[in-house]
């Protein structure tokens, strides 16, 4: 059998893992073994969190929505079956941005959905 030392392919190999665990902790940034898991880790909450990120903002959208419809006298979910009724194709987002940042745009929105 012919002795084979992987020096390059394997370096290459734990190169690429430990300038991931840059910023680690203590040994969790030089030890391979504890970098590896320690980066399977991360990149697995990384893709647990991207997901649970939207989930969040569509709650907080809501709730701007839920407060402005509110404040104009009427409750979110009339707000939105009236959107519906009304054909009106705003999705929550820019809702809740106008709701935030241009109260009166939104308050015609809201008369706009009673007015029908």
């Amino acid at each position: 059998m012919v002795r084979v030392k992987r020096g390059f392919v394997a370096r290459r190999r734990r190169k690429k893992v430990r300038t991931r665990a840059k910023g680690f902790r203590i040994t969790v940034r030089t030890q391979f073994r504890r970098a590896k898991e320690a980066v399977y880790k991360a990149l697995k909450h990384a893709t647990r969190h991207r997901k649970a990120k939207k989930r969040q903002m569509r709650r907080l959208w809501i709730t701007r929505i839920n407060a402005a419809a509110r404040a104009a006298g009427m409750k979110y979910n009339q707000l939105i079956a009236g959107l519906k009724q009304a054909k009106v194709n705003l999705d929550r987002k820019i809702l809740a941005d106008l709701a935030v940042s241009d109260p009166a745009a939104f308050e015609k929105i809201v008369k706009m959905v009673i007015k029908p």
